[in-house]
């Protein structure tokens, strides 16, 4: 029987799906556990979000992780990913970090309940419902599982939501660049910049729906930094970001984009192998990404550079 000590932890339901000559067919689901009440089982899987009824469970098990990263292992992850994209306004709860950027990005506007929050946990919480309101932004949490799942079970019980299952992803650095196509010396070559261009911000603008004062500091305010810039036919065709941080370990891409129209060219893996290059000049060893679970074709294509999901996180909403 699962409990509640079982969510954020990997799962295999045996459901039951049907009746045929008087006995029952089973499917099964493997996923991990994001959600457990009296009704449902929630799943996220390789294939998405599966909701599983209870009354239609058979049977329902952990499975041991195998190489599950340890709690100081996702700690450091999350700071270095806090590091490469830095919220200008910042406050402490004790160890816990709160982030705001007028609400530009859930990254940027969520508190990280990592560490020892000097206080209660229903204290700390609703600590953090008064800084998110003196910000005048809503209250957002960002809970890495399995590390913050008694975080998540006390929002649980405050009636908070969830926004869809995020995936913090990594590759060593080395095996990445194996897999990517050498660059072109007769092709487009992808320009890399301290600085995004004009364009570079139009692009990310129309992926994230603008860029106010607030974002430029969160794409910019980073020591070792660059932006890739792919122009084909005259025109910008694809963009990309990468940062080196976590005491120079980890080499974090975001804001990988390839202009409609210019899609299906392998734009995204130059882009892709030319900050990987820069990476491994500045001494990067690993690379991190975060995508969310439900875009698949991003899912599709990290994985076929070799990509595997090193943890992943929840973020929650206060109720309005």
């Amino acid at each position: 029987m699962l409990r509640q000590q079982d969510v954020g932890h990997r799962i295999v339901v045996r459901r039951i799906v049907g009746i045929r000559e008087g006995r029952p067919l089973f499917s099964d689901a493997l996923g991990e556990l994001v959600e457990l009440n009296e009704t449902h089982i929630t799943l996220a899987t390789d294939q998405g979000r599966v909701q599983v009824p209870r009354d239609e469970v058979h049977r329902a098990k952990r499975v041991p992780a195998a190489r599950r990263p340890t709690a100081a292992a996702v700690v450091a992850l999350e700071l270095a990913a806090d590091e490469a994209w830095p919220a200008p306004v910042r406050g402490r709860l004790g160890d816990w970090l709160l982030r705001s950027a007028a609400g530009w990005t859930g990254r940027a506007n969520t508190a990280l309940p990592i560490g020892d929050p000097d206080r209660p946990l229903p204290a700390a919480l609703d600590a953090v419902e008064r800084w998110y309101a003196d910000q005048g932004q809503p209250a957002m949490v960002n809970t890495p599982l399995p590390l913050a799942t008694p975080v998540g079970a006390e929002l649980d019980a405050r009636g908070w939501g969830a926004r869809p299952l995020t995936l913090v992803q990594t590759v060593p650095l080395d095996r990445l660049r194996a897999t990517l196509p050498a660059p072109d010396p007769t092709g487009p070559g992808v320009e890399l910049a301290t600085a995004p261009s004009a364009e570079w911000l139009a692009v990310a603008a129309g992926r994230k729906g603008g860029l106010p004062d607030a974002a430029r500091h969160v794409l910019t305010a980073v020591d070792r930094l660059r932006f890739a810039h792919l122009y084909a036919d005259g025109t910008l065709a694809a963009v990309g970001r990468g940062t080196v941080t976590g005491q120079g370990r980890w080499l974090g891409l975001s804001l990988i984009e390839v202009v409609p129209g210019f899609r299906g060219r392998g734009l995204a893996r130059q882009v892709v192998r030319a900050l990987a290059d820069w990476g491994a000049d500045s001494g990067a060893t690993d690379v991190f990404l975060q995508v969310e679970q439900r875009n698949t074709p991003a899912v599709t294509l990290y994985r076929s550079l070799g990509f595997t999901t090193h943890h992943t996180y929840l973020t929650r909403v206060a109720p309005a």
